[in-house]
């Protein structure tokens, strides 16, 4: 049976981030997007709201809420700014559900629960300066040396690198098997800011997401305690699939949220504006371009709630998520393509939160996948070349 209702307990979770947006993002959003800074209000108001771990189990520190609630809190979020997005997807996405999944209970005590409560903030280490979409073209390594390892390497474009307490970073710990790009020689390790050799930079200068953290982290004969391997040697590949199944899962949400703003703000605009003596709203190619948003929103949304519903469930959902993410984020970048031309002159002035939101909306095609990969694994699940098999941890089932 296909019901559609959301619980009350889901509902609760989308009004606190509504809240959020609608108090701490929205008023603030021009500003620190002109300044390219993050709003140092922002982390304490999700903290308060409990949105830092409201779907991670209430016994380590969260509120027990499923993924459906995750995606409403990302649509709301992102409805603000895609930057407060972005932290759901790193802190949840990224890092607190994969050490749920795949960390001891030693490592949930002591890395999950702080982050779980909002007490310490958590981020997701894959990417390097010449690896993206080539996991396996990453070069940071892991030497095993007596109890410890030894963590050297640089990872790039990384969010909120200047800001989180904790790093899950992918590292080579066979080195034979990094020259034959035998991707089952790459682990995970969980790093802590304070630990030595550890540095940070952000990056400044990006096209959209402005208002959030963006930036590298640096390694250099960083000591890492071996009980911080991350379930066992060489499941690094499988750990970093695993996340991105979920921060995907929170960019197909999220950019619903970015569909909506272009939408309401069209919507408003249009019988503000008006030419040759009548308000924009009755021009049928006007129309046309907010009904496209509106299907794109439709649409999208049917796909990330199939995504959670199989979260929810515990069953593999890389299919449905890649789905999602795709185009969703496709209809995102579009919404806001059309609405810059449904303001005109002033779409092309950052008067508007148009052109804002054309310029977020770029990344998300980017990011967690690109459009090309996502276009490349849909084809190759429909002519049977690709077949996600179970894994080895069980995804935690909720129960909303």
């Amino acid at each position: 049976m296909i019901d559609f209702s959301y619980t009350e307990n889901q509902l609760m979770v989308r009004d606190m981030a509504r809240e959020v947006a609608t108090r701490v993002i929205v008023p603030t959003i021009s500003e620190f997007d002109r300044a390219q800074k993050m709003n140092p209000d922002l982390l304490p108001a999700m903290r308060k709201a409990n949105l830092l771990g409201f779907c991670i189990p209430e016994a380590y520190g969260g509120l027990g809420m499923d993924y459906i609630s995750l995606g409403l809190a990302s649509e709301e979020l992102e409805y603000g700014d895609t930057a407060a997005r972005v932290i759901l997807s790193v802190h949840i996405g990224l890092y607190s559900l994969p050490l749920l999944t795949w960390g001891n209970e030693e490592q949930k005590q002591k890395y999950l629960v702080p982050a779980a409560k909002g007490e310490k903030l958590g981020t997701f280490g894959l990417t390097e300066p010449a690896a993206g979409s080539d996991v396996v073209g990453l070069q940071t390594t892991a030497v095993r040396d007596g109890d410890h390892y030894i963590l050297n390497g640089e990872k790039m474009w990384i969010s909120l690198a200047d800001v989180a307490d904790y790093f899950l970073i992918f590292a080579w710990t066979d080195l034979e098997k990094k020259k034959n790009r035998d991707h089952t020689g790459i682990s995970a390790f969980l790093v802590e800011r304070e630990m030595a050799g550890v540095s940070t930079a952000s990056i400044h200068g990006k096209l959209g997401v402005r208002a959030g953290n963006t930036g590298s982290i640096s390694m250099m004969d960083v000591k890492v305690p071996k009980e911080n391997l991350v379930y066992k040697e060489g499941y690094g590949f499988k750990i970093a699939m695993f996340c991105l199944d979920q921060g995907r899962y929170t960019v197909a949400a999220g950019s619903c949220g970015l569909i909506k703003a272009c939408r309401d703000a069209c919507t408003k605009y249009m019988f503000e504006r008006q030419t040759f003596g009548t308000k924009i709203a009755n021009y049928q190619l006007v129309k046309q371009m907010l009904a496209n948003m509106e299907a794109g929103y439709e649409s999208s949304t049917l796909l990330w709630l199939k995504a959670g519903w199989k979260k929810n469930r515990g069953e593999r959902n890389t299919r449905e998520t890649s789905m999602a993410k795709w185009v969703a984020c496709r209809e995102a970048e579009a919404a806001a393509a059309n609405a810059v031309q449904v303001f005109g002159a002033y779409g092309f002035s950052d008067e508007y939160p148009v052109e804002r939101f054309y310029r977020n909306a770029k990344g998300a095609s980017i990011y967690e996948g690109t459009r090309e990969v996502h276009t490349l694994m849909q084809a190759d699940y429909v002519l049977g070349l690709r077949e996600d098999k179970e894994l080895e941890r069980d995804l935690p089932v909720v129960e909303g």
